[in-house]
């Protein structure tokens, strides 16, 4: 009883979102260069009587429609707190979106207003409204009466047919910044009385993603989950993000290629409740925020408070831009494989391994980019310390190499060869006239020797073919020349014809190459020059293809394919002295049917059962 006495006695609790909505222009958050320009609009008497506010949710189009309702209607001589309800009239298309109340709408529109200047319809969610009833609302939004004027809000305007669109004023809202609505959170949390962190509110401006009703929404429920003293470790608690610390400390551990600790720090996030998927994402971020603060010019791309931005800074120099890049690269692709892996875990886990050994090759050494003339595990096998091949010794044996090569064109084998002693480095290079001998001293290199390391090592590399090849320019008449030669080289050898076979056959043997021929063409699509092979058989004259065809036209045709046809023969009978004589008969021309007689004679001459299908049938030509 005592309980219910007392909620009874509890004051009725109003969000913040609606205790602090903008009642000015000046209260809207974030949204400056609108309201500046309905502000001059009003002033200068050019406000347009159809207008259309765009922009994501929780941005204050409502509340800038309100607002410019209420200041339209001010003449000076009314209450400041006088809100002109009978003037405004506010419509939710998405429950009121038939023709039948936009009817409705249009006939109220005609009734002056009895208090104030204007009547204004705030039509809210306008994309929601049926094609017949944004029809039906085009007129009226065309030319409305002098006291009437259309406020449409949507976030969707894509769904807006063009009709309306080219009707409307349009005004893009834009999302609410983090340091806006971070600073506006200040305001109202000094307003309540309570202490909050900077961090805290950034955290939570970060969350609503650009909406600054979903932000005092947010506000409100941490407000309640920790009282009236907001703290960082409160707010990421309550709305399970990780904080910047997790990332602080992972990255730390990445850089001291500490696996075990690392993969139990994971373990300890998964234990908290955190997704892996969420826990990778936010790393690659924590990456993109340190490569931002390496540079000056960039760190204002950072949306933290000053004591984190200087962590944030303090941290990124201790990595290195190739780090910080590789490291966005396999956390961000780790995230991109997390949905469709069958073992997510795994698949963190093996990222974070990635990422702690960016510095730190298997060998245990520091990566670099110099080769080296022996693997450095050879070098560990024997006990002997690895030796790098230097710039300059390397120039010089190339330059020793091209002084030995008299012949620009001339191709030499060379065999290489190292040696390396305690005070010294020798590279050899061996060619077919001279020997090139390269020794440097070890105490240029920086590199000592144990005592005990005395032995010589020598690697023979196996032979390599140097082709001093001198470049020339593409406009000049060496290069002319030269590819004129290459060109030649590419040419195939004349091979003596007396080496090759020239096996006797018969025209039989002959005649079957030519069709069997005939009918490789045909099937590669080559119809023409098939049915030229079928209709013509030719005769044999020694070694000699002899063809007789009835015009000219089919001479060309069978020229263009006399190539590779003797190459097909050469190959079919094993003779390579066969030659193709053709000559063209225009006489021969008249043993080709025409007429459907003839036709019918010359396919009677192919199959005499022809005759008996036409008997029986009794069948025309």
């Amino acid at each position: 009883m005592y309980s219910i006495f007392n909620f009874a006695l509890m004051e009725h609790f109003i969000v913040s979102a609606r205790k602090y909505r903008p009642q000015t222009f000046k209260d809207v958050v974030g949204q400056q260069a609108i309201t500046n320009t309905l502000l001059n609009a009003i002033d200068n008497n050019h406000l347009a009587q159809a207008l259309l506010f765009t922009g994501p949710r929780g941005v204050g189009k409502t509340s800038c429609a309100r607002i410019l309702a209420k200041t339209i209607n001010q003449d000076g001589n009314q209450h400041p707190d006088e809100d002109f309800a009978f003037n405004i009239f506010e419509l939710d298309a998405a429950s009121n979106n038939s023709v039948d109340d936009i009817r409705n709408l249009i006939d109220q529109v005609r009734i002056p207003p009895q208090v104030g200047k204007y009547k204004v319809y705030i039509i809210d969610e306008v994309h929601m409204l049926s094609q017949a009833a944004f029809n039906a609302f085009l007129k009226t939004l065309e030319e409305p009466p002098k006291h009437a004027i259309f406020i449409l809000a949507t976030t969707e305007k894509h769904k807006i047919i063009p009709t309306i669109l080219s009707r409307c004023q349009i005004f893009d809202f834009k999302r609410i910044t983090v340091t806006d609505a971070k600073n506006h959170l200040m305001q109202v949390a000094a307003q309540e009385g309570i202490v909050a962190d900077e961090d805290a509110l950034q955290i939570i401006a970060q969350k609503a993603d650009g909406a600054m009703r979903d932000a005092l929404s947010i506000f409100d429920r941490v407000v309640s989950f920790s009282g009236k003293n907001l703290t960082r470790q409160a707010v990421t608690e309550n709305l399970n993000v990780l904080d910047y610390e997790t990332y602080f400390k992972t990255t730390d551990l990445i850089l001291e290629n500490n696996i075990p600790q690392l993969l139990l720090e994971f373990n300890e996030i998964l234990a908290l409740g955190f997704d892996g998927h969420h826990f990778i994402a936010g790393l690659a971020s924590h990456f993109r925020d340190l490569l931002v603060c390496k540079n000056p010019a960039t760190i204002n791309l950072l949306e933290v408070g000053e004591q984190t931005k200087s962590k944030y800074h303090e941290q990124s120099q201790k990595t290195s831009h190739n780090f910080l890049i590789k490291g966005i690269e396999l956390a961000n692709d780790c995230d991109l494989k997390y949905k469709t892996s069958r073992n997510q875990r795994l698949l963190v886990e093996l990222c974070l391994m990635q990422l702690a050994s960016i510095l730190v090759n298997p060998d245990g050494e520091k990566k670099n980019d110099q080769p080296y003339i022996i693997p450095p595990s050879y070098f560990k096998e024997k006990g002997i310390e690895a030796i790098k091949i230097s710039a300059t010794l390397k120039e010089k044996a190339n330059q020793k190499i091209e002084e030995v090569t008299p012949v620009p064109q001339q191709e030499k084998e060379s065999t290489y060869s190292a040696v390396a002693t305690n005070d010294s480095i020798e590279i050899s290079a061996v060619n077919d006239s001279e020997h090139i001998h390269i020794k440097e001293d070890r105490v240029s290199q920086n590199t000592t020797v144990a005592d005990d390391s005395s032995s010589t090592i020598a690697i023979e590399k196996k032979p390599v073919v140097i082709n001093k090849e001198r470049k020339t320019s593409g406009l000049s008449l060496s290069s002319i020349r030269k590819k004129k030669e290459h060109q030649e080289s590419k040419e195939e050898k004349v091979i003596d014809p007396k080496n090759l076979p020239t096996e006797d056959f018969t025209e039989s043997e002959m005649q079957d190459g030519w069709i069997e021929y005939g009918k490789l063409q045909d099937k590669k699509g080559e119809r023409i020059i098939g049915s030229m092979f079928a209709m013509n058989v030719p005769t044999l004259d020694g070694h000699t293809v002899c063809l007789e065809l009835p015009n000219q036209s089919m001479k060309v045709d069978l020229e263009a394919a006399q190539s590779g046809l003797l190459q097909f023969l050469f190959k079919k009978l094993n003779n390579f002295s066969i030659t193709l004589k053709i000559t063209v008969n225009e006489e021969a021309s008249k043993k080709y049917a025409f007429t459907p007689q003839d036709k019918y004679e010359k396919l009677r001459e192919k199959n005499p059962l022809i005759d008996k299908l036409r008997s029986d049938f009794d069948l025309d030509i």
